[in-house]
């Protein structure tokens, strides 16, 4: 692939992507399209949308031409390996959890601010997933391609938590999200939560295995 054609494809991944994942802060269209595709039909439809929008973005930065800004090392796949490992426990400790401080929340109804789990310690625990994936990648990824990349997700994750502290806020009342948001820290190991744990270990263990077939760069300890 020529070098112009090369940036030209990153320029318009990264569009289709930011354009993409704006739909879930917009509650308007979010509701239109809900009412007309169904609540489940939507969620499906977000989600293969969401996956190609980032299979793509993820093609087009290893298509581009190779500038690198530092040279990798060893070392920084531990970096890498940790957080994943931090990354993979978070999203299982959160995926189907009630939680009305965020997105991604289920049955939120039922939250019980006494014993929030993993929402006690941080609001947000997909887009600290999120943020752990790209910036747990941005160092070992030293071309500019990558780094432009890994650096938008982390920016992308860290301005989300704030808009979304922002809407909730502005949707539940500050009272109330104030109240909601002040659950305890305790730490309270349950069956569930060992569950989950153990599942966001085989996660990590997957993705490694996982890594080199899918995505052409094996794991380098």
């Amino acid at each position: 692939m020529q070098t112009g054609t090369g940036w030209t494809e990153l320029l318009l991944a990264t569009g289709f992507f930011l354009l993409s994942h704006s739909i879930p802060v917009r509650p308007a269209a979010k509701a239109r399209l809900s009412e007309w595709l169904s609540p489940v039909g939507f969620t499906w439809a977000y989600s293969a949308l969401s996956i190609g929008a980032l299979a793509w973005i993820l093609g087009a930065a290893g298509r581009a031409p190779v500038v690198m800004l530092w040279s990798w090392a060893t070392w920084q796949n531990q970096i890498t390996y940790a957080a994943m490992f931090l990354c993979c426990c978070l999203a299982a400790l959160s995926l189907g959890r009630p939680n009305p401080l965020s997105f991604g929340g289920a049955h939120n109804d039922s939250f019980d601010r006494a014993h929030p789990g993993i929402v006690g310690w941080c609001r947000h625990p997909l887009l600290v997933a999120l943020l752990l994936w790209s910036a747990g990648h941005l160092l070992p990824n030293g071309d500019v391609a990558h780094v432009l990349l890994f650096g938008l997700f982390t920016g992308f994750s860290v301005l989300g938590m704030r808009l979304i502290d922002r809407r909730k806020k502005r949707q539940l009342g500050l009272s109330d999200w104030t109240r909601l948001a002040s659950g305890t820290r305790r730490v309270e190991p349950t069956a569930n939560g060992i569950l989950r744990l153990v599942a966001g270990l085989a996660i990590f263990g997957t993705l490694l295995a996982a890594h080199g077939p899918v995505i052409g760069v094996a794991p380098t300890f």
